[in-house]
Order: C-alpha cells, then sequence, then structure tokens
C-alpha cells in the first residue's frame, strides 16, 4: 500500500531536517516523500538538496500552506495521503500502523491516532493537553467533532479518493484549513482511530499556533457553524469549549 507524505515549508531550516528524518527513517517500504517548498531562503534547499535522491522537492512561490498541501496532493501517487508540516515530526513505525489499519478496515476512508506536543528540543511539553485530547479521541463522532476540533492533523492520513471526491484543502482558510477538512470529509465518512502515537506537534512561538491561538480557536468556532446547522447542541458545547479553551491556552503561556 503506498503513503504519500506531503510536507508545506517556508525557511524552516532549523527543523526540517528533523522532520524530514522522522518520515525517511519510517523504512516503509513504498514511501513517496513530497516537499513543497515556498521559495525558502534560509538554508532550507541546502537541506532539501542533500536528500534529493530520497525524495521529491520543489521550491516556488506560492499562495500560503493550503496551496502547497494541494499542489503536492495533485501530484501524489499514493493510495494513502497525509501531510506532515516542517516543524512536526512522526513517531517510529507511524506508517506501518496506518498502512495495517487501512489493510484490515478496507471500508475506512480517514483514520486519527495519538500526537504529542514538543518544543524546539523535541521535548514534551503540555502533557494535561494531551491526556485531554486521548481521552475525547477514543470514539469518532461527528456532533462531537463539531463540539471541538479534538483531532491532531499530523495524525491523520486519507485515502486520496476522498479528495476526488469531495476536493482539496480550501486555500481560504489560514488557521484552519485541516478542521474545515475534517468536517467536510467526516459527516459523510466516520474516521477510524488508532490509539497510538504517530506524530509529535511541535509548539513554539513562531508556528501558527503557538502565535495565533485565539484567531485560530475563532475560525474553528466560524467553521462549526458553517457545517453544524442541524447539530444546535454541538455549536453550543463548541461556544463553551471556546472560551475554555482559550482561558486554559492563556494559563499555559505563563509556563512557557
Amino acid at each position: 500500500m503506498k503513503i504519500s507524505i506531503i510536507t508545506p515549508t517556508y525557511n524552516q531550516a532549523s527543523f526540517i531536517e528533523r522532520t524530514i528524518l522522522s518520515v525517511l527513517n519510517q523504512n516503509y517500504p513504498d514511501l513517496e516523500y513530497i516537499i513543497m517548498d515556498g521559495g525558502s531562503t534560509d538554508g532550507t534547499i541546502k537541506i532539501l538538496k542533500k536528500y534529493s535522491d530520497k525524495l521529491i522537492w520543489r521550491s516556488e512561490k506560492d499562495r500560503g500552506q493550503s496551496d502547497a498541501i494541494n499542489k503536492g496532493l495533485q501530484i501524489a501517487t499514493g493510495e494513502i495521503v497525509a501531510y506532515l508540516n516542517s516543524d512536526d515530526t512522526y513517531q517510529s513505525e507511524a506508517l506501518k500502523k496506518v498502512a495495517d489499519f487501512f489493510q484490515n478496515n478496507p471500508q475506512k476512508k480517514w483514520v486519527y491516532g495519538k500526537c504529542k506536543i514538543i518544543n524546539e528540543a523535541d521535548k514534551e511539553i503540555r502533557k494535561p493537553i494531551t491526556l485531554y485530547k486521548n481521552l475525547l479521541l477514543k470514539k469518532y463522532t461527528y456532533s462531537k467533532l463539531l463540539a471541538e476540533n479534538f483531532i491532531s492533523q499530523p495524525t491523520v492520513f486519507w485515502k486520496k479518493t476522498l479528495n476526488t471526491e469531495l476536493g482539496l484543502f480550501n486555500e481560504k482558510e489560514h488557521f484552519c484549513m485541516d478542521y474545515e477538512f475534517w468536517l467536510r470529509i467526516g459527516e459523510k465518512y466516520p474516521a477510524g482511530v488508532i490509539d497510538d502515537y504517530l506524530a509529535n506537534f511541535r509548539y513554539h512561538q513562531n508556528s501558527k499556533s503557538g502565535s495565533v491561538n485565539k484567531k485560530q480557536f475563532q475560525d474553528e468556532l466560524r467553521l462549526a457553524r458553517k457545517f453544524g446547522a442541524n447539530h444546535p447542541l454541538s455549536i453550543f458545547l463548541h461556544k463553551i469549549n471556546y472560551h475554555k479553551i482559550v482561558f486554559i491556552y492563556q494559563l499555559l503561556s505563563l509556563f512557557n
């Protein structure tokens, strides 16, 4: 089962080699790794050239992260696809676990798993948030997804046929293109769950999530309202969760 991984990147030379190695060191036998660079000027290109024989990469101006991911998806040839940002990493044997899941559950169109949060030095942080998400992700329901975005993006894998059927990522969504995609596919196709750690999400002040938490959560609430017209209770709960999680992140920021 061929898996294609797309990494969008722009000026992430301090992290991208760790991301690349986390993919290549999976030693997955049928891997296609595509890196879409937005025209980096910080040394990223030198790193990409170092691994040119093991991956596909392009460097050109794009219209942002969603555009870069979509470009990668359009050239991907794997049956299973995913995107991994250039500051995040995969856990050991993540791709094998994903392939095993789809082989054992051929009816499933997409799957997610557990994710750790790490800092710039690869040290795990914010363990209470991880534990909270682990409790939520054990069982997927669309109403729960509308109430709160509990899915960690780096752990999501899907069949490429979903992009043919339902389209690519919405380039108008700058912070929550992933949540918008989950909501689009999640109502029609319930997600599968891998009860194991698949990836590490890197939280740092220069990342989107590290610098604009409140804007991200505002966009999630807007998207939940858009897709949840027939789920008023979920939208009510999402409003409560919005205020709760903004408060929690503001509190945690005092200790980081």
